[in-house]
């Protein structure tokens, strides 16, 4: 029996390197698309807060706070948002989902300006 060489002690692993990568190519997605999720819930949540911070300043100067809140949102938020002026203006938006099979998620800001308070 020859020795065996270098050469022929790696040609059973030939093809390994391709298997490594289509086993790690789901996780991957899966990564990019929680992150991708984040991102929208994220960015849903900061124009909830802008949404709210230019309700309240309407509010603070007579202005109509819904409406100035509602137009303050991005269109694609405007459809259900739920906004309410109590003591403070509050934004409830629905975070668009990346993935078809999430439940629905929303989020909330509130914001309230008092006179004189900067």
């Amino acid at each position: 029996m020859p020795p065996q060489t270098t050469r022929s002690r790696c040609h059973g692993e030939n093809g390994t390197a391709s298997v490594e990568l289509i086993a790690a190519v789901p996780f991957v997605l899966f990564v990019v698309a929680v992150a991708a999720q984040a991102a929208l819930a994220g960015h849903a949540l900061w124009s909830a807060s802008v949404a709210a911070r230019a309700g309240a300043r309407a509010a603070l100067v007579g202005g109509d706070p819904e409406r100035v809140a509602k137009r303050a949102l991005p269109p694609s938020l405007r459809q259900g948002a739920e906004i309410e002026d109590e003591d403070a203006i509050s934004v409830r938006v629905r975070v668009p989902s990346f993935l078809p099979s999430l439940p629905a998620l929303r989020v909330a800001a509130s914001s309230g300006l008092e006179p004189g308070g900067g």
